[in-house]
């Protein structure tokens, strides 16, 4: 990751500013790209004090101009984005779908998928140009099954996913990957969102909620790993898959998957069928 631009999308916390702090570590020069001053000016003074480079980059996903200000900011500071990590995102509304505000849901799919829709959008011509890049979007919960009562979260981390495969299949010919991270249940402001909704969100919800709560949920070692190995010369070969933070992982760098199909969002038909 040495010299490496990264761009990241929801820097200021959660899993992106995990991604961030990790990854800043290992030599990358960071972009952190959030709409809240205070907590870029965190992450920020976090990696520096600990030896590394960012840059904080206020914008909203939601706004394709500012987005794409972000990136030119980037490439007059650093040269263009070498890779673009996607890790904005929002829980949305909770409960039942004739409860909830339909405002609330399109507000939802705006930030999940627009948003990475319009950071993709704008790495994309200089990568392909260069013939070299890497894109990483988050999936999350209700993407590869269903999440009852989190229908704007599920439904538009499915299309995301579906975005991304897409994508994947359009810049292929140009040496550019694009693959979805499933980080897992990790302790973010959006599991204090779940316990906070209450009888909302279902029993198994808010106990797998508590649940994270208490343990932390998944290490932040195990994403970042993921994260270096996605965004890494390693993974030049694999492209346009969802790759889970618990699955064996490793037997794609090597070649030794035994069903590549199984990294797709098709999984859940073909595991069905079988």
């Amino acid at each position: 990751m040495a010299a490496k631009n990264i761009l990241i999308t929801g820097a200021g916390r959660g899993i992106g500013k995990r991604l961030a702090l990790g990854l800043a570590a290992c030599g990358a020069r960071i972009g952190l790209l959030a709409r809240s001053k205070s907590e870029l000016d965190l992450a920020q003074l976090e990696i520096e004090q600990a030896g590394g480079v960012a840059l904080r980059l206020r914008a909203d996903v939601r706004d394709a101009d500012q987005v794409t200000g972000a990136v030119e900011r980037i490439r007059v500071a650093w040269g263009p984005v070498d890779v673009l990590i996607c890790c904005a995102g929002v829980q949305g509304p909770i409960g039942p779908i004739h409860e909830v505000s339909p405002k609330a849901w399109a507000d939802t799919v705006e930030t999940n998928l627009f948003g990475v829709m319009h950071a993709c959008r704008a790495v994309v011509p200089e990568m392909t140009k260069r013939r070299s890049g890497k894109i990483i979007a988050l999936s999350g919960g209700g993407s590869l099954t269903p999440r009852p009562r989190f229908s704007a979260y599920a439904a538009s981390k499915t299309a995301l996913v579906r975005f991304i495969e897409t994508l994947a299949a359009e810049v292929i010919d140009d040496n550019v990957q694009a693959n979805c991270l499933a980080p897992g249940g990790a302790y973010t402001a959006m599991t204090d969102e779940i316990l906070a909704s209450g009888e909302r969100a279902g029993s198994k919800e808010t106990e797998d909620a508590r649940q994270v709560r208490v343990t932390g949920g998944v290490p932040a070692e195990k994403q970042i790993q993921l994260a270096l190995f996605l965004a890494s010369e390693r993974s030049n070969h694999i492209t346009g898959k969802v790759v889970h933070v618990n699955d064996d992982w490793k037997k794609l760098e090597s070649g030794k998957a035994t069903n590549p199909e199984l990294y797709t969002l098709r999984r859940v038909t073909k595991l069905q069928a079988e």
